[in-house]
């Protein structure tokens, strides 16, 4: 006759998990929790492809031809210097939505349930910029086969062309995580949509997104050219191969590849520790 001890037996004991491990299982968790949900969502997917294939439509035949690229005002270059932009504009506007769902997930009380489970405190949010993540990079490749059927060209190869959208991607990662704060900050997911928004109008037209940034006034054109936004469409130029990539003594102009990794990844760092300082403000 055993007897009761009222200890788990061996097989179901939890297994023991360092912090780092177990931060990045349940990240994954939760990421593969929001993809999912996209699924069963798809008009979600569906309305965020058909915004940028607008921009994409509308910028190329309503403002093409009518500015001047470099000596040009060929339609087609303005097409090849656009790209970059719209690229970029694309995985920074899904900010908000990130900002939202997040929202939404407070005010129905999601994360309150997710707080209740043994995870690690920052998993919600991280599995929530993956899943994001993962639904702009599927934008992108919708987005970069638009942009080939109205012009569009790299000239640069393929490995570089993988690094500009590499370079984009994470841009985009860093600025969910604005938007993660944002969403943390509101009461309702309405509010974080439009707080999402205003901020990032100012960031993306301030910027060498749609014009040429030297043709801006003389106190704008260095708060562009500093813009985090301004040096990944920069870089991307580059690695594209596209017009666009005027000579400037600014330094993020100068080194747009460096200096885009450098805003995202400080992006991340100040932000991450933001929002999960007020994840765990906010639902304690």
């Amino acid at each position: 006759m055993s007897t009761l001890t009222g200890t788990a037996p061996p097989s179901l004991a939890p297994v023991p998990r360092g912090g780092i491990r177990q931060s990045v299982a349940d990240s994954l968790v939760v990421a593969q929790r929001n993809l999912i949900r996209m699924t069963r969502i798809p008009e979600m997917v569906i309305f965020g492809l058909i915004q940028p294939i607008m921009f994409v439509v509308l910028f190329s035949y309503v403002f093409g031809g009518s500015l001047q690229i470099g000596a040009s005002t060929s339609p087609a270059v303005y097409r090849e210097f656009l790209m970059a932009g719209i690229f970029a504009q694309t995985v920074t506007f899904a900010t908000a939505g990130a900002g939202a769902g997040i929202a939404d997930d407070m005010h129905r009380g999601l994360i309150d349930r997710f707080r209740s489970l043994p995870m690690a405190r920052g998993a919600v949010l991280t599995g929530r910029t993956l899943a994001d993540l993962v639904q702009t990079a599927l934008t992108m490749v919708v987005l970069a086969v638009v942009a080939l059927l109205v012009g569009w060209r790299v000239h640069e190869g393929v490995p570089k062309a993988l690094g500009a959208f590499a370079l984009l991607l994470l841009l985009g990662y860093a600025f969910s995580w604005i938007g993660a704060l944002i969403g943390l900050s509101v009461r309702t997911p309405e509010a974080a949509t439009s707080g999402g928004l205003i901020w990032l109008f100012p960031v993306t037209f301030i910027s060498n997104a749609f014009v040429d940034a030297s043709r801006m006034a003389s106190w704008l054109r260095p708060v562009a050219e500093w813009n985090p936004f301004s040096a990944t469409v920069q870089a991307c130029r580059e690695l594209f191969g596209n017009p666009g990539v005027s000579a400037s003594g600014a330094w993020p102009m100068q080194h747009p590849v460096w200096a885009s990794v450098i805003w995202s990844v400080l992006i991340i760092a100040v932000f991450r520790t933001l929002a999960v300082r007020r994840y765990r403000s906010a639902t304690v």
